[in-house]
C-alpha cells in the first residue's frame, strides 16, 4: 500500500467574528507577501542578491515588536507561509525563463506581482496543530470553524500537513492538505457499461441508456451576462460607485461564484 498526498476543499460556516479573524490573517497574508517583493527588489537592486523567505521572516519578526504590533493578532504561520509562497513564485519565474532561453518555453514568464484587495481578499495557509472533525476544522489562532458539509474532510488515519484558508465572493473555503496510504483498487466483477461524454447528451450509456445535459452553466452564463448590462447601463465614467452599484458588484461575482461551484461539481 503506497502513500499520497491529497487536498480535500470545503466550505466553511463562519460567524462574524470569525469572518473578521479571517480577513486579518488574509490581510496579513498579502501584505507580508508584498512586503517581500518590495524587499527582495530592493536588496536586488543594491546588493544583486535577493533574500530568502527564512532572511525575510526574521527581518520581519523584528519589524513586529516597533512597527507592526498589529501582526501578533494573527498567526505567525499566515506572513511566513506567504513569503514561502513568494519564494516559491520566484522560482518558478527563473525555471521558466531558463527555458524560454533554451527554446522550449513559449508562454509568459510570469514575474511576481503585487497582490490587491481589487482581487479579492486572497486567503492563507497554516501549519502545525491543526485538528479535524466531522463537522469542524480546529485551526491555529482561530479555534474551532464549523463546516458546512459534514463528513467530507478525512478524519482517520491520516497526517494533516497544511490548512489553506481563502475567500471568494463572500464565501470562505479551507483546503487540507493531509497524507494518507493508497489503498489498492478493487477488481471489477460486475456487469461492464461503455460511456459516451457529449454536449448534445450528457452521456450514452452502450446498454441504450441516456442522460439528458441539463446545460446549468449556459444558464448563469446568461444571467452573467443580463446582469453585466443592467450594470453598465447606470455606470457613469469617473464617479464613484453608489451603494446599489456595488450590492450589484457583489451580485455579479456571487453569479460567477455559482456558475463555477456548478462545474466543480459536475467534475466531481
Amino acid at each position: 500500500m503506497s502513500t499520497t498526498r491529497r487536498a480535500y476543499k470545503t466550505e466553511l460556516d463562519l460567524n462574524d467574528r470569525q469572518v473578521t479573524a479571517c480577513r486579518k490573517h488574509a490581510g496579513a497574508a498579502r501584505w507580508a507577501y508584498n512586503w517581500g517583493l518590495q524587499r527582495k527588489q530592493e536588496a536586488y537592486r543594491q546588493t544583486g542578491k535577493s533574500p530568502s523567505a527564512i532572511d525575510l521572516h526574521r527581518e520581519l519578526n523584528a519589524l513586529k515588536q516597533t512597527d507592526m504590533p498589529w501582526m501578533y493578532e494573527v498567526s505567525k504561520c499566515a506572513p511566513q507561509e506567504a513569503l514561502r509562497n513568494l519564494d516559491t513564485a520566484f522560482a518558478h519565474f527563473f525555471r521558466r525563463a531558463q527555458l524560454k532561453k533554451a527554446g522550449k518555453y513559449q508562454g509568459k514568464l510570469g514575474y511576481p506581482k503585487r497582490k490587491s484587495k481589487k482581487r479579492g481578499l486572497g486567503g492563507f495557509r497554516l501549519t502545525g496543530s491543526i485538528g479535524v472533525f466531522p463537522e469542524a476544522i480546529y485551526l491555529p489562532r482561530l479555534g474551532r470553524l464549523r463546516l458546512k458539509e459534514h463528513g467530507y474532510l478525512p478524519t482517520g488515519e491520516v497526517k494533516v500537513l497544511s490548512a489553506t484558508v481563502t475567500e471568494q465572493a463572500g464565501h470562505w473555503y479551507v483546503s487540507v492538505l493531509v497524507e494518507q496510504e493508497q489503498p489498492e483498487l478493487p477488481v471489477n466483477t460486475g456487469p461492464v457499461v461503455g460511456v459516451d461524454l457529449g454536449l448534445k447528451r450528457l452521456a450514452t450509456l452502450s446498454d441504450g441508456a441516456i442522460e439528458e445535459n441539463p446545460r446549468h452553466l449556459k444558464q448563469r452564463l446568461r444571467k452573467i451576462k443580463r446582469l453585466h448590462r443592467s450594470r453598465e447601463g447606470g455606470a457613469l465614467p469617473g464617479r464613484a460607485v453608489s451603494e446599489g452599484g456595488q450590492s450589484a458588484n457583489q451580485h455579479v461575482a456571487s453569479t460567477h461564484h455559482s456558475a463555477g461551484e456548478n462545474q466543480v461539481s459536475r467534475r466531481d
